[in-house]
């Protein structure tokens, strides 16, 4: 009997503890978290600069691994269509800027990769993980409205296909 009021205590503490520790998530409509982040080549980096103008905030679990190769070199690949929509490409993980200029260099990656060591605005965004002391970012994309505001949130990404489906939301909305 002690154990299972010892499991239910435990339990309970769990659930309290994260329900302390998670943000709410963002939804459609909401203000877009304000940061400020350095890329790769050490320039800061501030929402509010990019006001009046599409952003593509989109975050990786870490640098040049598979899934998060094929989803930058497709954007990459994609960035005069993406620049025509009026929209700007931004990477965030929690890798260094180190590792972000190493990544970017070894793939051509023509937009900022910002470094969020901390996971301050991963959290923010409802974005932030870890496991076994692995901190991460989750494969979650932002797309921000020129007026700073949350207009589509992709939660479940596929690298492979991502870019284009976030071509298609801009074309579909712009």
């Amino acid at each position: 009997m002690k154990i299972k009021t010892i499991n239910k205590l435990f339990t309970v503490l769990l659930l309290l503890a994260i329900s302390l520790t998670t943000s709410a998530a963002l939804e459609l409509g909401d203000k877009a978290p304000n940061f400020s982040l350095n890329d790769q080549n050490s320039l800061s980096h501030q929402l509010s600069d990019y006001k009046g103008k599409w952003v593509i905030l989109y975050f990786y679990p870490k640098d040049d691994t598979p899934g998060c190769t094929t989803e930058a070199c497709s954007f990459r690949d994609n960035i005069e269509i993406i620049a025509k929509l009026k929209a700007n490409i931004l990477g965030v993980s929690v890798d260094s800027n180190e590792s972000h200029k190493e990544f970017s260099e070894k793939y051509s990656l023509p937009f900022p990769i910002l470094a969020d060591t901390k996971g301050i605005v991963a959290t923010k965004y409802d974005s932030f993980g870890s496991f076994v002391g692995f901190k991460y970012a989750s494969r979650h994309t932002f797309i921000i409205n020129p007026m700073g505001k949350i207009h589509k949130i992709y939660k479940k990404v596929n690298p492979s296909s991502h870019a284009q489906e976030i071509i298609n939301e801009l074309k579909n909305n712009i």
